[in-house]
């Protein structure tokens, strides 16, 4: 008896020890999840986005494995093809260990700069077209089902209503708890934004927000990516801490994680995943098995 509990013991072990190496070494060298806690991404990925990051496409440096803070070598190896201009891209934040996802838009000797809320890359405007409407909606966890109601809009689950017919411009809706929205009251609102699709000097198309042309970050100094560095942006130019603070700066190349590859479930606003009766008005089914958008 001794001896049975003692290979029971051993099976468990060995059953959690080769589970875990299995698990590290997927994330490492194949496909890391991630979840997006932020808008700065807004349209392109949404907050509640689940998605999975290619760790091959670029190579691996020391931050794809455990421990990558500790700096074991430098560089890179097995190097499939650089980013280019218009990837969107996990990295992680320099001198730190939080993960960021941004829109490359600049490599080495590139020169970048914000002027009025256009982007210029290597001192040319690039090309900002199709301007349409766009509204984010930040709401408290109460109007979820309740709805939200002004003029002739209506919210409610994850759709946007105009007199009564699906409404005629792209959107985003999250539920944030009634708490933060009391202490925050900034934070939570249905917000106005302007959505353009902007034309990258490669080609690229992809599409942005902007609340004005006017904000913080919309006047900028002229940036030069230095060597072996890239310059990464928000897709919402308004609400993304990037490449244009000095919080993120330039970012080393050995940094990046993988680009995005698909989001595999989305959601609004956070529930148990057995309080089935929300998942009606909690996800968005039609995000779940989306590509990366350009």
């Amino acid at each position: 008896m001794p001896l049975q509990n003692h290979n029971v013991a051993r099976e468990w072990f060995n059953t959690i020890f080769y589970g875990g190496l299995i698990a590290i070494i997927f994330r490492s060298l194949l496909l890391e999840p991630f979840n997006i806690p932020s808008g700065s991404m807004i349209p392109s990925l949404h907050v509640g986005d689940h998605i999975f990051v290619q760790k091959w496409a670029y190579g691996y440096s020391r931050f794809s494995f455990p421990f990558g803070s500790w700096n074991l070598w430098d560089g890179r190896f097995f190097a499939k093809h650089e980013p280019k201009v218009g990837d969107i891209v996990v990295f992680r934040k320099p001198n730190g260990n939080v993960e960021y996802v941004k829109r490359l838009i600049g490599q080495s000797g590139d020169t970048i700069q914000m002027k009025e809320g256009r982007l210029y890359i290597n001192d040319k405007l690039v090309v900002r077209k199709d301007a349409k409407p766009y509204i984010v909606a930040n709401l408290p966890k109460s109007m979820r089902s309740v709805g939200f109601y002004k003029d002739n809009m209506s919210i409610k689950g994850n759709k946007i209503w105009i007199d009564n017919k699906p409404a005629p411009f792209n959107y985003t809706i999250e539920y944030k708890s009634d708490r933060l929205c009391k202490m925050s009251p900034y934070e939570c609102g249905v917000f106005n934004a302007t959505e353009y699709t902007e034309v990258l000097p490669n080609g690229v198309e992809h599409k942005i927000i902007e609340m004005s042309d006017n904000a913080s970050l919309d006047n900028t100094e002229k940036f030069t990516v230095p060597e072996k560095h890239l310059f990464f942006m928000g897709d919402n130019r308004d609400n993304s801490a990037d490449s244009r603070t000095e919080a993120v700066s330039y970012v080393n190349r050995d940094n990046v994680l993988g680009n995005v590859w698909f989001i595999w479930y989305s959601h609004n606003y956070y529930s148990p995943m057995l309080a089935v009766w929300n998942w009606n008005n909690k996800m968005r089914w039609d995000r779940f098995g989306m590509g990366k958008k350009q």
